[in-house]
């Protein structure tokens, strides 16, 4: 059995353990219904959170399966890993190339002052079309930071076996790009202490926008 199945699966148990201790009894599809209609709201709340994104956004796109057909799933950071945006299309052309930016665009309400992305020429393109002003690097070496910001995604595609529609990925991954970075800080650049302090800070905001904050803690 694959290894990183088995951990999933320990820890999928583990989550229902703790609620049967506390009296509820949940499945899958449970936690599924509560994602669908909490997880836009709490992202959402994060999001406002955060500072105004910088002004270096690195752009990438990467392919996922959607009921065995290949979708792309766009995606933009800022120069802090920050993700500004998600979005799943049909297809990596010119048009989808410049749906995403002016999405981006209208969603940030700024206009940054370099945009970096791989050698896809849709990005050129677009760049021409949507944001002439703003410099344009493409270059697949500088784009390393926009590419990592997938790996948290593949890990759940792998955890879920797949996404059943675009409609259900988007809203998910939309979601869930607003959340997991919350959870994910720079701990690579932090001591032991810190990356602790930062923690508890973090786990006191996600208490606060859950509404969590102040409840017992015990059924």
């Amino acid at each position: 059995m694959n290894t990183r199945f088995t951990e999933t699966a320990a820890r999928a148990a583990d989550r229902e353990e703790l609620m049967l201790g506390r009296g509820v009894l949940v499945s899958h599809e449970t936690v599924r219904r509560w994602c669908a209609k909490f997880g836009q709201a709490y992202a959402s709340a994060l999001r406002r959170r955060q500072p105004r994104p910088g002004d270096k956004w690195r752009l990438d796109e990467v392919f996922i399966k959607i009921n065995g057909e290949r979708k792309y799933l766009w995606r933009a950071v800022d120069a802090d890993g920050n993700v500004l945006d998600i979005l799943v299309q049909n297809r990596r052309d010119t048009a989808a190339a410049r749906r995403f930016f002016r999405r981006l665009l209208k969603k940030t309400r700024m206009m940054p002052r370099v945009v970096v992305t791989d050698k896809l020429r849709s990005y050129s393109a677009a760049h021409r079309e949507v944001m002439p002003s703003v410099e344009h690097r493409s270059h697949k070496g500088l784009n390393n930071r926009a590419e990592n910001s997938h790996q948290p995604t593949r890990q759940h595609e792998r955890a879920m076996k797949g996404f059943r529609s675009t409609g259900g990925a988007q809203r998910f991954l939309s979601a869930f790009s607003g959340i997991s970075p919350h959870f994910r800080p720079r701990r690579h650049l932090m001591t032991a202490l810190n990356y602790r302090a930062e923690m508890t800070v973090r786990f006191a905001i996600w208490e606060h926008v859950t509404g969590a904050a102040g409840q017992p803690t015990t059924a």
